[in-house]
């Protein structure tokens, strides 16, 4: 879902020294941000940010980038991070698609998949970020043992995302169609911005882990 256009929001981006600019020319550098060795997390279509934010801050001891394609979305996260900045906590506004070509081989451990859009259509599902298209792309950059962790209330997208791990041939770990009634996965659970709007609803939540 996308929010309106927020006037400015791309020039108060680009001035934020929360946002890793230049991104693709900062490929092999990225833990420069961060001073630190310490593991690579990254959310992609993190919103407003309010999953990776509290997840920066409950484990201070994992960089933390989150991606963003919407100025007027990211806005809302630079603003977070502005009235209680992380030191583990950086931003990128980018594209999903070019994913390889700012993270390095092997460099992350893992990827957060959190309600993406579903693109509905067929012609269009390719472009769905649980695709085999977008597994490739998160398999080049995974390190050995790298996980992926799927949250949606989309039950259609949750099935496509289940076919395309079994096309793809990556590892099913872990799987629940009611995230919160799962006392294993709901453990230590931070909600999305969306998980809380649709779960405020009676919507289960769907979650997947995958390796490949």
């Amino acid at each position: 879902m996308r929010l309106k256009n927020v006037p400015g929001s791309k020039e108060y981006i680009a001035e934020s020294d929360f946002v890793i600019h230049d991104e693709k020319e900062q490929k092999g550098r990225l833990l420069e941000y961060f001073s630190n060795d310490n593991p690579i997390h990254i959310e992609i279509g993190m919103g407003k940010g309010q999953f990776i934010y509290e997840m920066a801050k409950n484990n201070p001891f994992i960089n933390y980038i989150g991606i963003e394609k919407y100025s007027s979305v990211l806005i809302r996260a630079i603003q977070k991070m502005e009235a209680e900045p992380l030191a583990n906590l950086m931003f990128i506004r980018m594209d999903a698609e070019d994913i390889v070509d700012v993270f390095c081989e092997k460099e992350v451990d893992r990827i957060y998949l959190n309600f993406s859009d579903p693109w509905p259509k067929d012609r269009h599902a390719k472009r769905r970020l649980e695709s085999r298209q977008f597994l490739e792309r998160y398999k080049k950059i995974l390190k050995e043992d790298g996980v992926i962790e799927f949250k949606t209330d989309n039950n259609e997208l949750f099935e496509f995302a289940l076919e395309e791990v079994k096309e793809a041939n990556w590892q099913l770990l872990a799987c629940t169609r009611d995230l919160h009634a799962d006392a294993e996965l709901s453990e230590g659970n931070v909600m999305t911005e969306y998980e809380a709007k649709f779960s405020a609803q009676g919507n289960p939540i769907n979650k997947y882990i995958i390796k490949y």
